[in-house]
Formats: structure tokens, C-alpha cells, sequence
């Protein structure tokens, strides 16, 4: 048996170059990498949220508590409510199911890898756009104004009359936008558990993770899909003239 030392080239010993590690990263469509991706970006928002939950509770920490002003907490209090539930929620549960339930059904991948990856994209920049609105939300003049019309932004307070400027905008393209991704991740989620499985495994014989998030994903299909006609239908009525959530119009 020979001794001789096995040489390896210089280039292939050093590792990855941080750039391009990080090209992989944003580039991915393997279902795990997007899963983690799908989770960090979740406790990035949980941060930032719980900060706006301390801002909240200091406030109401006892009477004529003036740490905000009225318009700020109104601010907090929708952008703590909305943060929770689509920034932070959903995607904890799509970062868990992308990672876990191909391998749990034997699968190699999501059904639809690319509509993974850019499904996870558009959740993102949903956020993003929800956040931009403190430097942009109204308008070159007066920029700097969050959202304020709560976490359901109940008619008529979404409306121009009542929610001027652009703040409400950025709320309502911010659900949209994670609203289609939303939707992209729970169709992926079913057509993955549905015609995935390995050989064997019949819908009585899935563990019973990968049930609940068929169920989730369903949940979301419900849900989410009217509360994106609901956005659109409050842009139509803010800027195209539109009667949706106008009661004196007969709406």
C-alpha cells in the first residue's frame, strides 16, 4: 500500500468565497435553504415587532403616560398586529413546513421549487414595504408616516377620506404582495403532500406534522385569498373611484 500523502489543490481546500455563498443563498430553490430563510426572516420581524409590543406596553404602563404621542401609538399598535401575523406567524410555519415535510413524506424537493423560492420573495418584500412606509408613507412632504388604521383597517378608516397620504397604501400593497406569496407557498404545500409521497405512504399512513401543515395550508388558501380581493378592492376604491367599502354608495 503506498504512503504517498493525497494533494489537494489550493483552490479547492480554501473555502467559499462569502459572495458567493451569499449568491447561493438568495438564489436558492432547495427546499431547506428556504425553509431557514423563511424562518430567519421571521424572527428578524419578531425583533422589530417585539420592539413595537415594549413601546406599547410602556405607554399603558399607567395613566397620562406620555412616552408617544396618540398618533404613534395607533402606529405601533398596527404595526405590531400586522408584523405578528403575516411577518412573523405565517412565515414561521412555512419555514418549518418547507424544510420538514418533503423530508417527512420522502420527497426530494417542494413540488414547485421556483414558485418556493419566489413565493418566499414576495413574503419578504411585503415587509419591506410595510417598513419602507415609515421613511415614504406620506408622500414627499410629509414622509415618515406609518400606518395607523389598525391591524384589520376597518372601513371607512382605509379610505382617502379618513387615512390621507400614502401610509395605508404601503399597508395595503404590503398584504398583497405577501398575500400572493402567501398563496404560492400554500399551493405548493398541498401539490407537495398530495403528489409527492413516497411509494406506500397512503394519506392515512402521514405523520401527523405533515397533516397539520396540509391542514394550515389549506387554512391559508381560505383566508388569504379573500383578504387579497379585500386589498385590491380598497385600491380601486382609494385611487380608480371605486364603491367597495363606500356605504352611502350602496356599498
Amino acid at each position: 500500500m503506498s504512503s504517498n500523502a493525497i494533494t489537494v489543490p489550493v483552490g479547492q481546500a480554501e473555502a467559499k468565497p462569502w459572495v458567493d455563498e451569499l449568491h447561493q443563498w438568495l438564489t436558492t430553490v432547495d427546499h431547506k435553504r428556504l425553509g431557514i430563510l423563511y424562518i430567519v426572516s421571521s424572527l428578524l420581524f419578531l425583533a422589530v415587532g417585539g420592539v413595537e409590543a415594549l413601546i406599547i406596553r410602556i405607554q399603558l404602563m399607567h395613566s397620562h403616560n406620555n412616552l408617544v404621542s396618540p398618533q404613534v401609538f395607533n402606529q405601533m399598535f398596527t404595526m405590531h398586529g400586522t408584523t405578528m401575523i403575516f411577518f412573523v406567524a405565517m412565515p414561521i410555519l412555512f419555514g418549518f413546513a418547507n424544510y420538514l415535510v418533503p423530508l417527512m413524506i420522502g420527497a426530494r424537493d417542494m413540488a414547485f421549487p421556483r414558485l418556493n423560492a419566489f413565493s418566499f420573495w414576495l413574503s419578504f418584500l411585503g415587509g419591506v414595504l410595510l417598513y419602507f412606509s415609515f421613511l415614504g408613507g406620506s408622500g414627499l412632504y410629509g414622509a415618515g408616516s406609518a400606518p395607523d388604521v389598525g391591524w384589520w383597517s376597518y372601513a371607512p378608516l382605509g379610505a382617502r377620506a379618513f387615512s390621507p397620504g400614502h401610509s395605508s397604501d404601503y399597508w395595503t400593497l404590503a398584504l398583497l404582495v405577501s398575500g400572493f406569496g402567501s398563496i404560492g407557498t400554500a399551493i405548493n404545500i398541498i401539490a407537495t403532500i398530495v403528489c409527492l409521497r413516497c411509494p406506500g405512504m397512503k394519506i392515512s399512513r402521514m405523520p401527523l406534522l405533515v397533516w397539520m401543515n396540509l391542514v394550515m395550508a389549506g387554512m391559508v388558501l381560505i383566508a388569504i385569498t379573500p383578504l387579497s380581493a379585500a386589498q385590491i378592492m380598497l385600491l380601486i376604491d382609494r385611487y380608480l373611484g371605486g364603491h367597495f367599502f363606500d356605504t352611502q354608495a350602496g356599498g
